[in-house]
């Protein structure tokens, strides 16, 4: 079965934080739609309430809440999502999803709309793991090879300035040199 990628923001740190967790597992958010508020219990979150902003479809099509359904539709668009306007006014048929949450929904964008106990930036801490005498060993080693290749990009290398040849049009009467 596929998975389902939860990109959640905390719009309080203006960090965001990316889950993947098997369609199974998350099943309760199948029917969801753009604007609904769902348990962070469901996604690992324990403590945390969140609300659903977007998503993407296996395609790359975005969700539009807009739209109403599951399926992708072409439509004329003057606002994002799904369309930029380079021009105001300018407007455009692109095909985006609907605001429902389906099994081909790939990527889900979320915020938090009520913090837990743990902040985020502690349940996604990065965990550091202990280095052998190896590892350290081979960076050391490779750290004076960077050093002379540095040196070597530093020369500067000389440069051919092109040629310009100027022709100038002969008036009545003058006569102009070519320059060559």
């Amino acid at each position: 079965m596929a998975n389902f990628q939860f990109i959640v923001s905390d719009p309080t740190t203006r960090k965001a934080y990316k889950i993947e967790t098997d369609q199974d597992k998350a099943a309760g958010i199948v029917g969801k739609v753009i604007g609904d508020k769902f348990n962070g219990d469901i996604i690992g979150l324990s403590g945390y309430e969140i609300q659903i902003t977007g998503g993407t479809d296996k395609d790359g099509f975005p969700m539009h809440p807009q739209i109403h359904g599951p399926g992708r539709k072409n439509v004329v668009l003057s606002y994002p999502p799904g369309f930029h306007p380079k021009i105001k006014g300018q407007r455009k048929r692109k095909m985006v999803r609907g605001n429902t949450i389906s099994l081909d929904i790939v990527q889900i964008n979320c915020k938090v709309t009520k913090a837990g106990t743990k902040p985020l930036d502690q349940i996604f801490a990065k965990k550091e793991e202990p280095k052998t005498e190896k590892e350290v060993e081979k960076k050391e080693e490779k750290k004076p090879e960077k050093k002379e290749q540095t040196k070597k990009e530093e020369k500067p290398k000389e440069e051919k300035k092109p040629e310009v040849k100027e022709e100038k049009t002969k008036k009545e009467g003058e006569e102009v040199p070519k320059k060559t």
